[in-house]
């Protein structure tokens, strides 16, 4: 989608720190990492959010998913755990409408 920021990412308009990437998602450092592992994980195609999703869309949630836990477990965390947030509109604090998981690690996290 013409002017999503994730989707310039995605195809390598804007630049960025790729750890992931396969024909159906991107993973990449957050620029502003709220732990000291912290992971963006998004679909290539253009999805705003998960309340946007379809049961078409069950396989790419799926790969979302596995790709997050594939980023964690390449990076070491598979022992020690990780975390994976999803924000879902405003209120929940999405600010960028492109679905992404948040992968985090490295550090006790606890729940606000």
């Amino acid at each position: 989608m013409q002017g999503c920021i994730f989707c310039s990412i995605a195809s390598g308009l804007i630049p960025a720190t790729i750890v992931y990437q396969d024909e159906d998602v991107v993973a990449f450092r957050d620029i502003h990492p709220v732990a000291p592992f912290h992971v963006l994980v998004i679909p290539r195609v253009h999805l705003a959010s998960l309340a946007e999703s379809t049961e078409a869309d069950a396989a790419l949630l799926g790969r979302l998913m596995l790709a997050a836990r594939r980023v964690a477990h390449d990076a070491g965390f598979q022992a020690r755990g990780y975390r994976t947030i999803v924000n879902t509109g405003a209120d929940a604090g999405q600010s960028v409408h492109h679905l992404h998981v948040h992968v985090l690690a490295g550090k006790t996290l606890s729940w606000p």
